[in-house]
């Protein structure tokens, strides 16, 4: 059972995630929600449990009934800058500095996390399964993103973008042995299991 907003005894809280941390192109997505108290969804749940179509309409229901939500994306030259961690605690303020409605508190999924100026924060390990307002910003980071690497996709189609995200599949590695690699792969990533002279 998901807890709802309000339950730590501090509202509004802002639930923050992310998304494409593992991936090896594109920008990692954060994504910051605060959902009314007491607010909760039959459906519910961390967006890696759930199939593309629930996703999509939580995200609708998500949007529709937030109180205040943001999604921040921060680009590969970035992440191979300052790496994926920083780059996505980034993407988390990004995402923060965009609320209007200041969260009195900011429940964080994972363990790592840059205080924000001025709001307590908790880091909560599995936390997009137990808190709705993480559970929610796991859908709106996944479900913006997916749609970011769509749009790639238009542009690089020999990747399956479309398909995989930008996730290390087998048909994403034999495409970039075949094809090389694009302005939006992450050069600090291992690319190839054997690292091969990708960049000239």
């Amino acid at each position: 059972m998901l807890q709802v907003p309000g339950s730590l005894g501090l509202f509004p809280e802002a639930g923050c995630d992310e998304a494409g941390r593992g991936c090896l192109a594109g920008p990692v997505a954060a994504a910051a929600v605060i959902m009314p108290e007491g607010w909760n969804h039959p459906v519910l749940n961390d967006s890696k449990q759930l199939n593309r179509k629930q996703r999509d309409l939580l995200r609708a229901v998500i949007e529709k009934e937030a109180l205040q939500w943001a999604v921040a994306m921060v680009e590969p030259e970035v992440i191979d800058r300052i790496n994926i961690l920083q780059a996505s605690i980034t993407g988390m303020h990004r995402a923060l500095d965009q609320l209007v409605l200041r969260p009195q508190f900011i429940l964080i999924d994972g363990n790592r996390f840059r205080p924000y100026p001025n709001i307590p924060h908790r880091t909560e390990v599995k936390g997009d399964g137990r808190f709705v307002s993480i559970a929610a910003a796991s859908i709106l980071a996944k479900t913006h993103r997916d749609e970011h690497m769509e749009r790639l996709h238009l542009d690089f189609p020999q990747y399956g973008w479309d398909r995989n995200a930008g996730y290390p599949t087998i048909a994403h590695r034999d495409a970039i042995r075949q094809f090389g690699v694009t302005p939006h792969h992450r050069r600090s990533f291992r690319l190839l299991p054997v690292q091969l002279d990708l960049w000239g």
